[in-house]
């Protein structure tokens, strides 16, 4: 689609719509010359290109990449009139879009009945679902793997209450096991499950678990705001569906918009599967819920103003791409792809070692060393993170994953443990276009670390 036309058809729009209510004067207070904003917008400008190159397969470093069109036209077309889904009153339109891309993410996930809305981002959300765990076991404490989202151990001390790290296998995943002797303890009352990791993309083991639910009397919450949207694709592209369709059966639910689902920062979501959860939202305010007799969505939020433009993005980009195999999940096949490629190329190079083959689109590898030891796998991976970034003529832009020894050395036994951590290299291929530029991506990579 052409931006700049939509971008223009957007102010236009907006212009013919304010034309059709009466005509006032502009305060002169507002007024800006378009020479002085040319000086401004001219140095904000350069500022701006000071950035990485997010949108290109060459920037495969952290969860970082430009929204698509579609949401932009959209953001910016609701923006310029600057709904506030607080309430209904303040985003009348936009409020509807809120509620129906809810129901749209309930209905990926499998929930019956729901309660939720969208957040400024995963970490809103995870604090709103541990904010209603801490409601309902408020002298019970709140379990999570140690490779879970630094979210959950920073939310359970602004809320005060016990959290509790779990153990977790060498691929990241959560230790059962350790998990039901924490469980017998009594102390736990709710669990932290996550699908897709922000390390290494791991899964963790969910619908294994679910047998301990009943038998303990705890609740399950699931962040899944990295790997959500993959539950399109359960089943298909070596994606084990058991995890995925166990989410139907779960207390809680995150998913954020705006790493797998195009959107612009910040769009979070949380739902819940019983909606009388929203008691322990409401509030009063004495000039704001008016209409209509429903909750407003700032009634069952922690956050007041939120943006009506993220929902109006969302809702659009929805329309285009919608939540089903031939939709969203074509791009993130071609994600899956990709990564599932580098994999291979890095398992069948002299050069490069895969740390482990990846459950979404994150892949970890690391240098061969003589001797292989982890320092120098650490100084390797530094060095060729700095070098690959400083190439102004041929840039590769990727990013450290830090590891514990005994984690590093479950999957590579044969590499002598001289220091506690170490680091490896991390690559997110989550841009579709990677699948076009893998092979590419990875010859660069195969000259980066020989000089390196």
């Amino acid at each position: 689609m052409d931006l700049l036309y939509w971008l223009s058809r957007a102010a236009e729009g907006h212009a013919q719509w304010t034309s059709t209510f009466p005509p006032y004067t502009r305060h002169p207070s507002l007024d800006v010359s378009d020479d002085r904003f040319a000086t401004v917008f001219e140095n904000y400008e350069k500022l701006l290109h000071g950035n990485y190159p997010f949108f290109h397969p060459r920037y495969i470093g952290q969860m970082l990449k430009p929204p698509h069109e579609a949401a932009v036209v959209a953001y910016l077309s609701a923006m310029l009139i600057n709904p506030n889904n607080h309430s209904s009153d303040g985003g009348p339109v936009t409020d509807r879009m809120e509620r129906e891309v809810i129901d749209q993410l309930a209905a990926m996930f499998g929930f019956d009945t729901h309660i939720g809305h969208l957040t400024s981002g995963g970490t809103m959300a995870n604090l709103e679902a541990l904010y209603v765990a801490r409601c309902l076991h408020p002298d019970r404490g709140i379990a999570y793997s140690t490779a879970s989202h630094y979210t959950h151990e920073r939310m359970t001390k602004l809320l005060d209450v016990p959290g509790h790290p779990v153990p977790t296998d060498p691929y990241g995943r959560m230790d059962l096991d350790a998990l039901e002797a924490l469980l017998r303890t009594g102390k736990i009352g709710t669990v932290v499950f996550t699908l897709g990791t922000t390390g290494v993309g791991a899964i963790d083991p969910l619908a294994e678990a679910m047998t301990l639910r009943q038998r303990y009397d705890v609740r399950f919450h699931v962040d899944a705001a990295y790997g959500g949207f993959y539950t399109i694709l359960a089943g298909t592209h070596d994606l084990d569906p058991a995890p995925w369709e166990a989410i139907r059966h779960c207390d809680s639910v995150v998913v954020d918009p705006h790493k797998q689902g195009l959107q612009p920062y910040g769009c979070g979501s949380v739902l819940f599967a019983d909606p009388s959860v929203a008691q322990y939202y409401v509030h009063d305010s004495p000039y704001t819920y008016f209409t209509p007799a429903d909750l407003h969505l700032g009634e069952i939020s922690l956050e007041c103003s939120r943006a009506g433009a993220a929902a109006a993005a969302l809702w659009l980009t929805l329309q285009l791409f919608p939540l089903t195999k031939d939709g969203l999940g074509e791009i993130l096949a071609a994600n899956r792809r990709a990564a599932l490629r580098l994999a291979e190329l890095l398992a069948g190079s002299d050069r490069l070692r895969l740390h482990q083959t990846p459950d979404l689109d994150i892949v970890t590898y690391f240098p061969r060393c003589t001797p292989a030891t982890l320092s120098r796998i650490d100084r390797a991976c530094a060095a060729m993170l700095d070098a690959g970034m400083h190439d102004g003529a041929d840039p590769v832009f990727l990013s450290l994953m830090r590891l514990a020894g005994d984690t590093f050395a479950g999957l590579h036994p044969d590499v002598r443990r001289d220091t506690e951590v170490t680091r490896v290299l991390r690559s997110v291929l989550m841009k579709p276009e990677s699948e076009f530029y893998v092979d590419e991506l990875h010859e660069r990579l195969e000259r980066l670390v020989a000089a390196a």
